[in-house]
């Protein structure tokens, strides 16, 4: 290997770079776009700063000859091409932030001496003379669809193509970006700009290693150690497969068939985990979900516990530690292995070029399922079907994204899974409630999955399973004495479905209004992300006291009691409006109506506009609701909780006059 250090000045003169096909996409998020301009902010005038080292692989000609765009300032200006094979996420950073700094440029302006056409020639792209060709000196291979993507909303230029924009979790982190850069310099004045572009042109260095033809690049790109964000397991399985293609002893042909499937999978995989950006999937619970499914039948020898330890997965890395290690392991194919993993594999997974192709195709095909059932409204499903899945996803994340694949990916045209789904739910609402009952037997999921999937089971016949559980679920223990757990510390606040619940009890109101328009939305609800100080489920009667107006109406109940009503089920509401935290402690007239900033519940989501239908707050409004709330989940559940005194003793609230 050679070594040089360089700037990105240097970096691009008389080079072209691309990025190969095993390489991932851009995949910087925030954190590391945070630490990118903290380093250009914290690089004092005259120092340098050192970057990191980019490997590149000279691209052979058999390669670039393909590339009819740029044959000419190869084969013309004599441009080297390079396949960039670590440092692509600094490289698009500091291309994305050049691109920025040219379109805050007007025509007469000039940085470094350089007009912003200048600075594109130099790193964006060249045309050939008052020819219609033009080569982009950094970027993807045409057929990722991150090419047309750089190209069309990064760079501002027009397509050739005539179909609509392709995304992908990649092409999200590339808008991501460019929005985050744009904002960070939407007020800079040309000095400004002009130190910013001659730190990350001129004072941000590289050590540059070319790898010999003699170092096999699949193996090398593995093994690096990536700056900023490791590769997850489902990159790594991509690199892994295009190697493995490399190595069998068939035609050329073959080995390119099965390489572009590979391609084209991961195309589909990556476009499916980032269909939804409000909900963008995880790379590793997708693969972890496939492997389930895929690699089912080396499992079902282990017991339940041992299985659960699968779905560990930042915990455990069993499942990766098989598909790397012994699964698609390259010695399997050198005839090295150990006898162990022979015996293990041999018969059921015999590492073919036939065997790659088939599981490749698979898991293509699973992508889709995967998506659709973590983010239904986007599917095609019928209504039970999304409205059944989506509750699922609210109450268990991705937990039995294993169970729900299986379910749609052997799903029979015209049936829907609409009641199977509401079981499901059911029983998954009823485990927030049962807490740590020991007589509850957790239903296997997982040996439903494997029944199904070996068609040893029909869809009836699991309805009438989970039918038979629930039964076993609400009659070993009574309805009351679970619920009664929910007070455990008299508390409703530290009840595990406690924002499920509510949000389900918004989700009815929703449904009576007139309007029928959410006004409150799950991943905000869920995850509280307005503001430092923002708590999606409010105290209606604080937990601090300060206001004369609750002094005047709680201060003849006990210490003990004006906990249980702060914590109980009627007093807890959920906001959709961050509300400042002097508010939340005023009384119930300004905590309803706040006109100076529209804080008020008046102005919030369904329950809060029920709850400031109220002219007071008192014990007995808290009460009330609460036997409401008790009414809804009898209801909504289909469980039997008891008449009103038995609802009152369940809120512990009979010291209510």
């Amino acid at each position: 290997m050679k070594t040089e250090l360089f700037s990105i000045s240097k970096f691009f003169t008389e080079n072209i770079f691309r990025i190969p096909d095993y390489q991932r996409g851009y995949s910087w998020t925030e954190k590391q776009l945070k630490d990118f301009w903290g380093d250009i902010e914290q690089l004092e005038n005259d120092k340098y700063h050192y970057t990191g080292v980019l490997t590149l692989e000279e691209v052979p000609i058999e390669q670039y000859g393909k590339w009819e765009d740029d044959s000419w300032i190869i084969q013309s200006k004599r441009y080297q091409p390079y396949y960039l094979v670590d440092g692509q996420q600094r490289i698009t950073t500091i291309i994305i932030l050049i691109q920025i700094i040219i379109e805050q440029l007007r025509e007469e302006d000039c940085v470094n001496y350089m007009d912003r056409n200048e600075i594109k020639k130099k790193y964006i792209y060249e045309t050939k003379g008052k020819s219609i060709l033009k080569s982009y000196l950094f970027g993807y291979e045409k057929d990722n669809p991150s090419y047309e993507y750089l190209k069309t909303i990064i760079y501002s230029d027009s397509s050739d193509i005539h179909l609509p924009q392709e995304k992908t979790i990649y092409t999200n982190n590339l808008l991501f970006a460019k929005k985050y850069f744009s904002e960070k310099v939407k007020s800079h004045k040309l000095p400004e700009l002009e130190n910013i572009y001659e730190k990350i042109t001129q004072r941000f260095l590289f050590n540059i290693y070319i790898i010999s033809t003699d170092i096999d690049v699949c193996v090398a790109f593995e093994t690096m150690n990536n700056r900023g964000k490791p590769l997850t397991h489902l990159e790594l399985l991509k690199n892994r497969l295009i190697y493995l293609s490399t190595k069998y002893d068939v035609d050329i042909s073959e080995k390119e068939k099965l390489r572009i499937s590979i391609n084209e999978s991961w195309k589909s995989i990556y476009y499916y985990l980032g269909i939804n950006s409000e909900r963008v999937l995880d790379d590793d619970v997708f693969l972890l979900t496939h492997f389930f499914l895929y690699f089912g039948n080396i499992i079902p020898n282990f017991d339940d516990h041992e299985i659960n330890k699968f779905w560990y997965y930042e915990r455990d890395n069993r499942y990766q530690e098989l598909l790397l290690d012994v699964i698609f392991n390259a010695k399997r194919l050198r005839g090295d292995a150990t006898e162990e993993e022979y015996e293990f594999l041999h018969n059921k997974y015999p590492l073919t070029i036939d065997h790659i192709y088939n599981y490749v195709k698979d898991i293509k095909e699973s992508v889709s399922i995967f998506a659709n059932t973590c983010s239904p409204y986007l599917s095609n499903y019928d209504n039970d079907e999304k409205i059944g899945l989506e509750r699922i996803y609210r109450l268990s994340g991705y937990r039995l994204s294993y169970f729900l694949v299986s379910l749609f990916r052997l799903k029979q045209n015209g049936f829907s899974f609409g009641e199977t789904l509401k079981k499901v739910e059911k029983i998954l609402f009823i485990h927030t409630i049962k807490g740590y009952v020991k007589d509850f037997n957790n239903i296997s999921f997982n040996h439903l999955t494997f029944k199904y999937l070996q068609r040893e089971t029909s869809p009836k016949q699991l309805e009438a399973e989970l039918d038979e559980y629930i039964t076993k679920l609400t009659q070993k223990v009574s309805t009351q004495s679970l619920i009664s757990r929910l007070t455990h510390g008299n508390s409703y606040y530290d009840w595990k479905g406690i924002k499920y619940f509510l949000f389900e009890y918004e989700q009815e109101l929703q449904s009576q209004s007139k309007t029928n328009r959410s006004k409150l939305k799950w991943e905000d609800f869920y995850k509280e992300n307005f503001y430092y100080d923002y708590k999606s489920i409010e105290h209606i009667y604080p937990q601090k006291v300060q206001d004369k107006y609750w002094k005047e109406r709680f201060n003849n109940f006990s210490v003990p009691e004006r906990n249980i009503l702060k914590n109980s089920l009627g007093n807890l509401l959920p906001i959709s409006i961050a509300k400042n935290s002097s508010l939340k402690n005023k009384g119930f007239t300004q905590k309803k109506d706040n006109h100076k900033n529209k804080a008020g519940y008046i102005y919030g989501c369904y329950s809060e506009i029920e709850v400031a239908q109220n002219n007071e707050w008192t014990a007995k409004e808290i009460r009330e609701r609460g036997v409401k709330l008790l009414d809804f989940m009898e209801k909504r559940w289909g469980i039997n909780i008891g008449n009103r005194e038995h609802k009152i003793n369940l809120l512990k609230l009979n010291f209510i006059p």
